[in-house]
């Protein structure tokens, strides 16, 4: 088997000579047109069971037959109860890795939610190194720390041959008793500056090794009282639009590859549905507003927000609707290995109704390979 990092060689250089899309991320019209069911599978992202790659699994198939543009692995199974998942060791992860992108024709974003402290998938009694949280980096408050633990994680990440990080976490911790923020201590600080200061730190180094980076959560998550993992969290009389200060500043930097969307409800925004479903605060917001142009992914579509509320059709369409371009199923809150499947054909219909326009299909797959393209050397 050939290693990681010569794979991942080979299958960039053929990438770039299928020509998918020019440099800038345009259509590329010399070369044959690519199907609706490539354009698709590059809009999901998925998770799956197996520490190794079999034939039988259902990931594999979700790669060669749908096309599948991105996979996240896990250290836990939350159905199941158990720590085996996707993450044993260095070694075992790396292979891993290697075998998923074997079985790629576009290379894959491979993904991971490594954002130091209480959340870290790459744990050190697995063989990984230790990390601290955010909160701990903002209280320190020393760009030198910050830089030397963000490099730590990027080199890490490289050498098992990750290339997407969800992090950093731009939510101000402006409820330090939220269960899913402050609780965990995934806040840098309540201080938008300070917040700025210390992610843009951290995209910079995770950037030195070619790690695509994602702010999360839009259009902030720090104020919520409850977990989205578990139902729709209204943050009408808590959020404050100090909270786009971090969005705003980074975008106008250009240190922004992905942004990911917040299951949390706002009435001020949207009186029908939560961000990560809303076209005012996708589009109107984030890229009418905030001038993103750049890649939009949902967080866990399968999460009890999301699921229990409104059910999978419903979810892609609007999520769709609303903007996003890639569209993430953990396969960790329920498991569900057809997934691909059934949000593959929920599309089809979509647009052979048409209430998803080919154009808006377009426009999410030239995002994604143009990221593709200049972050995954």
């Amino acid at each position: 088997m050939m290693k990681s990092t010569a794979l991942f060689a080979t299958l960039i250089t053929a990438f770039f000579a299928t020509g998918a899309c020019s440099q800038d991320g345009t259509p590329d019209t010399t070369n044959e047109p690519v199907s609706l069911d490539q354009k698709i599978g590059q809009m999901l992202n998925v998770g799956f069971r197996g520490t190794s790659l079999s034939d039988t699994n259902h990931i594999v198939r979700d790669i060669n037959q749908y096309h599948l543009g991105s996979v996240t692995l896990f250290d836990y199974d939350v159905p199941k109860d158990t720590a085996l998942r996707n993450i044993q060791s260095p070694d075992q992860v790396k292979t891993l890795i290697s075998d998923l992108q074997e079985q790629a024709q576009t290379p894959l974003f491979v993904a991971v939610d490594q954002e130091g402290g209480q959340v870290a998938r790459l744990k050190p009694e697995r063989g990984f190194p230790s990390t601290v949280s955010a909160q701990y980096l903002g209280e320190l408050n020393n760009s030198d720390s910050t830089r030397h633990y963000a490099r730590q994680m990027a080199r890490t990440l490289s050498e098992l041959g990750f290339n997407l990080n969800f992090t950093p976490v731009v939510d101000l911790n402006t409820n330090p008793g939220n269960p899913v923020i402050g609780g965990l201590k995934r806040s840098f600080s309540a201080d938008p500056q300070t917040v700025v200061k210390h992610a843009s730190i951290y995209i910079q180094a995770l950037h030195e090794q070619d790690i695509v980076t994602v702010l999360k959560h839009f259009p902030g998550h720090g104020s919520s009282e409850k977990d989205s993992h578990l139902v729709v969290v209204d943050v009408t009389e808590t959020w404050s639009k100090e909270e786009l200060i971090p969005y705003r500043k980074l975008i106008n930097d250009g240190l922004i590859d992905m942004i990911m969307t917040a299951h949390i409800f706002n009435a001020q925004w949207d009186t029908t549905y939560p961000a990560t479903l809303s076209k005012p605060v996708i589009t109107g917001m984030l890229r009418d507003q905030l001038n993103f142009e750049g890649v939009i992914i949902s967080d866990d579509l399968m999460m009890g927000a999301i699921r229990k509320e409104y059910g999978l059709e419903t979810a892609v369409r609007q999520a769709l609707l609303a903007g996003v371009d890639i569209l993430t199923f953990g396969n960790n809150a329920i498991y569900d290995p057809e997934i691909v499947p059934k949000v593959n054909s929920i599309i089809h219909r979509l647009l052979e109704e048409g209430a998803i326009s080919p154009e808006r299909i377009d426009q999410s797959y030239q995002r994604i390979m143009a990221l593709k393209k200049q972050r995954l050397r």
